[in-house]
């Protein structure tokens, strides 16, 4: 009898009954990782598995090949008592587990379609090694009815069996953010569908070892990948309300903080705060779209919402120059210092940043650009490609205009006091990420321009 047919809730009651079985993670990523080791901590074997040879290497050394916060503690502990190993052989890797969870990479290309050779190759690998009775979990955010076509074809045209009968196939999207993934994963609900019932029950089963958060079945997997992309277009469109009214506000002569703020109050309203939007929210609407290409639908209001939110790299760019024209500057030779390089605030990752095209931007249009970021070393900015300075006080001495682009608390603490007697006066600040105190910024001599500050 396969584990697929016998397995119950008793086999993994407990940390000891677990380390019988062992689990393959394809993709040690940012929500790989940290899911593998959430399993090697509720007891099982689990072996990570990553076309990146790098990535590989540190997993064996116990160390984290990027920075999340309690990361590095699980993989020493781990590795050291031999539940945690790594290696890119997805074939050897499957032929060894009981269960496999994909948690692969989706991008988009430049014509902004989604990229399934990363997911199809891994299936394909996993499909010639997986045994009978194998329990596939699919995690990796897609379009509607890929796991259920793609993924579930793949496996079962390289392994020569069939989903639903010879193996388990489930998906159940991460519900994460860098910084707090541990954390996320342990406690967030998870949603589950699957290819039939028993299926849904043993993907359930194994997924309560590592969440206390509620496990919310749903009718198949085609809704649990449409209810992961809806989050994330729900926000997209959010925030793409919060920069309409608040570039109305700048030409209105109102404060979108202030009006915000007051608007919040009541509990119907949630505006959120407005500025460049980074991270998956720019990638996963696309996944929607093309989904809905395919079945002929028409989603307006969510490709109207990417355009907003694409537009405030723009919009940025407009603040700069109409500040620096005060200044009597002009853009082209002029010297800016741009603050942040992370997706979002207070955490060290750069993936699916602005930040980068907009000092692109910038010097396409003759700036001199610097950037500055305290989550990362001179040398790491570098290596991402930045016009790096070593230091904040190199960053802003003799610049023209301050773009703070992401909202650090430790650029909450700026002292424009100091900073004045570093720029070439007169001198403008941009504030994209509302940490500056506009009265504090003019009270020191600068230009102030702030996305929604229409004071």
């Amino acid at each position: 009898m396969s584990i697929f047919t016998t397995f119950s809730k008793k086999d993994i009651e407990t940390p000891e009954k677990r380390g019988k079985y062992t689990i393959s993670v394809i993709g040690c990523g940012r929500m790989g990782l940290p899911t593998a080791c959430l399993f090697a901590e509720a007891g099982f074997k689990v072996i990570g598995v990553d076309v990146d040879q790098h990535a590989v290497n540190m997993i064996k050394k116990g160390k984290a090949p990027f920075f999340e916060p309690g990361l590095d503690d699980l993989i020493k502990k781990h590795v050291k008592e031999n539940r945690l190993t790594a290696t890119n052989e997805a074939k050897e890797a499957a032929s060894a587990s009981d269960i496999v969870i994909f948690v692969v990479p989706t991008p988009i290309d430049e014509k902004k379609k989604p990229i399934y050779s990363h997911v199809e190759k891994a299936c394909k690998d996993v499909g010639m090694g997986m045994r009978s009775g194998t329990i596939i979990i699919f995690e990796s955010t897609v379009g509607p009815g890929t796991t259920e076509t793609l993924v579930k074809e793949t496996l079962e045209n390289a392994s020569g069996l069939k989903a639903g009968t010879d193996f388990a196939l489930a998906y159940s999207p991460v519900h994460a953010t860098s910084g707090r993934v541990l954390k996320d994963i342990s406690n967030r609900p998870r949603v589950v569908g699957a290819v039939n019932e028993r299926s849904l029950e043993v993907a359930c089963l194994i997924l309560s070892t590592v969440t206390k958060g509620e496990i919310v079945k749903v009718r198949n997997m085609r809704t649990a990948e449409a209810v992961k992309l809806f989050e994330n277009v729900h926000r997209d469109v959010n925030l793409a309300l919060t920069n309409e009214l608040a570039r109305f506000c700048e030409r209105a002569g109102i404060d979108f903080i202030e009006a915000m703020e007051a608007a919040n109050m009541h509990p119907p309203c949630h505006l959120l705060f407005p500025g460049m939007v980074g991270g998956h929210i720019p990638k996963d609407p696309y996944l929607l779209l093309e989904e809905a290409e395919n079945v002929n639908a028409r989603l307006r209001l969510i490709m109207l919402a990417r355009k907003t939110n694409d537009e405030m790299l723009g919009h940025a760019l407009r603040l700069a120059r109409d500040a620096l024209r005060q200044c009597g500057k002009t853009l082209m030779r002029a010297t800016i210092s741009v603050l942040g390089v992370s997706y979002r605030p207070n955490v060290k990752e750069s993936r699916g940043s602005s930040t980068l095209e907009l000092v692109n931007m910038l010097r396409r249009r003759g700036a001199k650009v610097r950037v500055y970021d305290p989550f990362f070393s001179f040398k790491e900015l570098r290596e991402l490609g930045y016009p790096a300075e070593e230091t904040l006080t190199k960053t802003v001495e003799g610049t023209d205009c301050l773009i703070i682009a992401v909202g650090h608390e430790k650029f909450k603490k700026l002292n424009l006091e100091k900073i004045k007697f570093l720029v070439k006066k007169p001198a403008a600040t941009v504030d994209m990420s509302h940490v500056i105190n506009p009265a504090k910024a003019e009270k020191e001599g600068f230009v102030y321009r702030g996305v929604g500050r229409g004071l």
